[in-house]
């Protein structure tokens, strides 16, 4: 049961309100091998370039340096488009330095205070802009269109494919998107853009060899750079790991989550995935400790959840119940941020912790409805279906989410137990076995749940 009570005093180590008004995140980490990779764009000030590993507060200041010499250049000219561009790409990094994502309206505004000044015909990059904001803010229908009438004004370019692709992606337009990737590949040869999302493509397609190969690849692309954008290149390392550890290969992981931080100190999403890795060794001290450090730097819903769990594991209920509300008060801000009802990491967590399952089950089956139709969309329909009595639609949006072969533990995880409530024995014990064959400790609590379903199913 959810529950408002703060975490004592002595044991919580800081204060939970001041958090939530100072950094509100959402669900970027949410988004794992489905967000886009960063890109360091953006001209900045003249100043002297930072180095290669700095915290993220000191990334993040750098930024914010930027971002108000921009807004003084503006308000100075409102109509200069460059500027106004500029900005909002900036408060798009800032989205991904921070995971605040009160960040995105205001990228949004800047990128169509830059349209309104000059058109799109005369200002691709205000367009270009406009197109990620609303890839940020989860709005991919619009997303694919910007890019698309992008694509007509730059036909010759690459990064009009990149946006299109990605939020092709989003809305489970596979083949569409791989056109658009290879319409990347074309005009962007030896792109390090082009082999991340590659990557991605080939992870969804079951093929973790070939995503770890354009992985490589876009990293040796990167380090050739003369000045490597550090944040890309954390983010491919994270990647990796990411790869490694949903194949059950906690050491190779490892390594890569280390490469990340050594990379940037204070990247709360290694930091967030060595608390998973910790947690699935069964080591909960660690896993707490690298969970708490990446909520500190961007408290995001799925990392949230996953130290609520931990805690629990570890007996600290109180602990336990005021990271699940910090849940419930993350998700309930990013939907106002994103002006959507639809939540689908909320949805999952109300599913895993069998809560408020009929508005689980509504947030999902809205989310899929309004267009979002990737096979992780299809997946938490069919979670939230079984859970909310649903059978029939779940078996139906499972062939949806396994319809790419992608290989994810919580995939045959889910559909091992919408076989086992169908009486599908044979079918239900292959899933489970699958899921704890791939990577045993996916998640702390439901792997239990699965290793019990399976006992019981084997007597």
């Amino acid at each position: 049961m959810l529950t408002s009570k703060a975490p004592p005093s002595g044991s919580g180590k800081w204060n939970w309100t001041l958090v939530v008004s100072a950094i509100m995140a959402g669900v970027l980490t949410a988004l794992g091998l489905r967000q886009m990779a960063p890109t360091d764009t953006v001209p900045l000030p003249q100043g002297p370039a930072p180095s290669a590993n700095v915290p993220n507060q000191q990334r993040s200041e750098e930024t914010e340096i930027a971002i108000r010499f921009y807004l003084d250049r503006i308000s100075r000219d409102p109509e200069e488009t460059r500027s106004q561009n500029a900005l909002a790409e900036l408060y798009l990094r800032r989205v991904r330095e921070t995971g605040n994502e009160d960040h995105l309206p205001l990228a949004l505004n800047a990128a169509r205070a830059s349209l309104a000044a000059v058109e799109a015909s005369q200002n691709p990059g205000g367009l270009s802009a406009l197109a990620k904001a609303e890839f940020a803010n989860h709005d991919f229908a619009a997303a694919r269109d910007h890019a698309l009438q992008l694509a007509e004004l730059q036909p010759q370019k690459s990064e009009p494919y990149a946006i299109l692709g990605d939020a092709c992606l989003e809305l489970g337009e596979y083949d569409r998107a791989f056109e658009a990737f290879r319409k990347m590949e074309q005009f962007g040869k030896e792109d390090a853009g082009t082999e991340t999302r590659l990557a991605r493509l080939a992870g969804l397609r079951g093929d973790p060899k070939r995503a770890r190969q354009h992985l490589s690849t876009a990293l040796s692309l990167l380090r050739s750079l003369q000045t490597s954008p550090r944040e890309t290149i954390a983010w491919c390392h994270w990647q990796l790991g990411e790869i490694a550890f949903g194949l059950g290969d906690y050491k190779t992981a490892e390594g890569h989550y280390q490469d990340a931080l050594s990379t940037a100190s204070d990247d709360f999403r290694a930091l967030g995935s060595l608390g998973r890795l910790y947690a699935a060794r069964g080591d909960l001290p660690s896993a707490i400790k690298h969970l708490e450090q990446a909520v500190r730097v961007a408290p995001a819903v799925d990392s949230m959840a996953a130290l609520g769990d931990l805690y629990r594991l570890s007996g600290q209920g109180e602990e336990a119940a005021a990271r699940y509300e910090f849940v419930a008060q993350l998700s309930e801000h990013s939907r106002k941020v994103h002006g959507t009802p639809h939540n689908r990491a909320l949805a999952n967590f109300y599913a895993n912790h069998d809560l408020k399952l009929d508005e689980a089950y509504a947030l999902a089956a809205g989310e899929y409805a309004a267009g979002r139709r990737d096979i992780y969309g299809a997946d938490a329909l069919a979670w939230t279906a079984l859970k909310a009595n649903r059978l029939t639609e779940a078996q139906g949006a499972l062939k949806e989410a396994l319809k790419l072969g992608t290989l994810d533990a919580k995939l045959f995880y889910h559909a091992g137990m919408i076989a086992r409530a169908a009486g599908n024995r044979a079918g239900a014990i292959d899933y489970l076995q699958r899921a704890l064959v791939l990577n045993p400790g996916f998640d702390p609590l439901q792997r239990e749940v699965a290793q019990d379903a399976l006992k019981e199913l084997t007597k």
